[in-house]
């Protein structure tokens, strides 16, 4: 079993890796640049956990070093505040570019290392749900997570000949730098219930949006 995930240094993407470890997945983990608790676990294992550094979901991607993959996970993201009294046209246009472009460039990159069987999970956010938004504001993280949220159905749909499932995720409000760690669950507890997620996961339920309890989500 092989997992590749991306944002791979942290919060989720970190606790991703320590979890497919775990499980006895091979695991490459991808990063700008990695931290001291991905470089620990790579050490303990180059051979099952490698790093590769210097990816960029802003940039085009090629990672021709990365060979067939069972679970690729879109993972990484950034979060910025506008309200509609302070619209920051910049900080949207840096949200779209990493939360919304990122994945698709990243998952354009790996498309031919995916077979039948694999499993895609894109990490968005609740907060792209509109059938869920009753608070306004944030405006570039929810565009940039309801685009992101559109692009997975559209995947779904687009990968279900070659037989490759597709989940939409919502991790939940995880204690993490991104959120100044004021978060309600672990990322330990978050990943444990995504990967339950992507275990059960189907072509038949590909291009569902659920959260990290299983739980089918508005869109």
């Amino acid at each position: 079993m092989h997992t590749v995930v991306n944002g791979a240094n942290r919060g989720i993407g970190l606790e991703i890796c320590r979890q497919s470890l775990a499980r006895e997945h091979r695991v490459t983990a991808l990063c700008r640049s990695p931290s001291t608790e991905l470089r620990s676990l790579a050490a303990v294992g180059p051979s099952v956990c490698e790093v590769i550094e210097g990816v960029d979901v802003t940039l085009e991607l090629e990672l021709d070093g990365v060979t067939a993959i069972d679970w690729l996970i879109l993972n990484a993201g950034i979060w910025r505040t506008e309200s509609l009294e302070d619209l920051n046209f910049e900080t949207i246009r840096e949200q779209f570019e990493v939360n919304s472009l990122g994945p698709l460039r990243l998952f354009a990159a790996l498309s031919d290392q995916l077979r039948a069987g694999s499993k895609v999970g894109l990490m968005t956010s609740q907060m792209g749900s509109m059938g869920d938004n009753s608070s306004g504001g944030r405006y570039g993280y929810r565009m940039s997570k309801a685009a992101l949220n559109a692009a997975g159905v559209s995947l779904a749909q687009d990968l279900r000949e070659r037989e490759i499932a597709v989940a939409v995720l919502h991790p939940g409000y995880v204690a993490t730098d991104m959120t100044n760690h004021r978060g309600t669950i672990t990322p330990a507890q978050s990943v444990c219930g995504l990967f339950a997620v992507m275990d059960a996961l189907t072509l038949e339920d590909s291009g569902g949006f659920w959260n990290f309890r299983g739980e089918r989500l508005p869109w």
